[in-house]
């Protein structure tokens, strides 16, 4: 890793750089910085990508007023937003909110790395794709760069089998939002991996409260 890469990362940490202690002001100076970032980040975030927000609900509630099922992926950091996004539709917290099917294939720890060890890590969640996808369904994948190999080999089966995908990416949505696999791909424009992942936490509490309201906007509809 490079010295300016580290330098980023661990901004007290630079050799020659170092203070004999970091001060309580330079503690709170740091928060202010990256609390700004993060709310910049956001906006930008969210004023860039707004008509593909919009379109990424509206397909959402979509499958799952066919009666269709999300499925969800990521690594590291990103397989627990995969984890978060799935929770929040499986077990919703507000009254009133029914349970959607979704699950996080990177959660059975046993199938990926069996599926890893024996056909190669970029196939890490395809087996469980065909396994449980059918036509109609939602996949939906975070990698901060947007270049994550078994992502993409996942999105490129699932739209072989028939389904919706979404991506999350950052930076400039690397190959997540150059490929035909992925219906949509929304982008945190920045190259910070925190704000990257922060402005994906969000974006996807904000898209279940939008999925909901637009399920229940159509079961209205169909009551009347």
């Amino acid at each position: 890793m490079s010295d300016d890469i580290l330098s980023a990362l661990y901004p007290f940490s630079d050799e020659g750089k170092m203070t004999p202690a970091v001060s309580d002001a330079d503690l709170q100076a740091s928060i202010e910085q990256k609390v700004t970032e993060s709310v910049e980040a956001k906006q930008q975030f969210f004023t860039s990508q707004r008509d593909a927000f919009v379109a990424a609900a509206r397909m959402m509630a979509q499958v799952y007023e066919n009666q269709g099922q999300m499925f969800t992926m990521g690594n590291g950091g990103s397989n627990c937003d995969a984890s978060h996004l799935a929770l929040e539709f499986l077990h919703p917290v507000t009254a009133g909110r029914p349970a959607l099917p979704a699950l996080n294939l990177g959660c059975d720890v046993t199938t990926v790395t069996a599926t890893s060890n024996d056909l190669g890590f970029d196939n890490a969640f395809v087996r469980q794709l065909i396994a449980y996808g059918r036509e109609g369904d939602l996949l939906v994948g975070f990698s901060t760069s947007g270049h994550s190999a078994n992502l993409m080999r996942a999105f490129e089966k699932a739209k072989a089998l028939g389904l919706h995908t979404l991506g999350f990416a950052g930076m400039d949505g690397g190959e997540m939002a150059r490929s035909d696999a992925v219906d949509i791909c929304l982008i945190a424009p920045t190259n910070s991996v925190h704000r990257i992942q922060e402005c994906h936490l969000t974006a996807y509490h904000i898209l279940w409260d939008l999925v909901h309201t637009l399920l229940a906007n159509a079961r209205e509809r169909k009551v009347k």
